[in-house]
């Protein structure tokens, strides 16, 4: 997937979510144990968002790229995004959800982690 259309996906994701009332926090945060595409404000919870697009099911639906490595990553990442904004995680509600973009279809996956 190029970066445009990984960012086109990403603004996609978030026009979505914002839409749905959630309220932005952060993109592409960067850490030394993998990057968090969103991080969005849902009430009280933070929820990590991932972001995943295929431009065709050819070769697996968007859904399948996510495999448990892969939240690890996120869960690890996240970490560091709470300890970065003084957030405990054990007081503060958590969520990790999926955005899955199949061609023009759009999933919205909640609290897979």
């Amino acid at each position: 997937m190029s970066l445009v259309q990984g960012n086109a996906a990403e603004q996609k994701a978030c026009d979505f979510l914002t839409q749905q009332g959630l309220t932005l926090r952060c993109r592409n945060y960067r850490t030394r144990r993998g990057e968090l595409d969103i991080v969005m404000q849902d009430g009280d919870t933070i929820v990590c968002v991932e972001v995943k697009y295929r431009k065709s099911a050819q070769y697996g639906s968007a859904i399948e790229f996510v495999t448990a490595k892969k939240l690890q990553r996120i869960q690890a990442a996240f970490e560091f995004y709470l300890l970065d904004n003084n957030l405990n995680s054990t007081s503060t509600p958590l969520r990790i959800d999926v955005i899955a973009i199949d061609g023009h279809r759009l999933q919205w996956l909640k609290n897979i982690g």
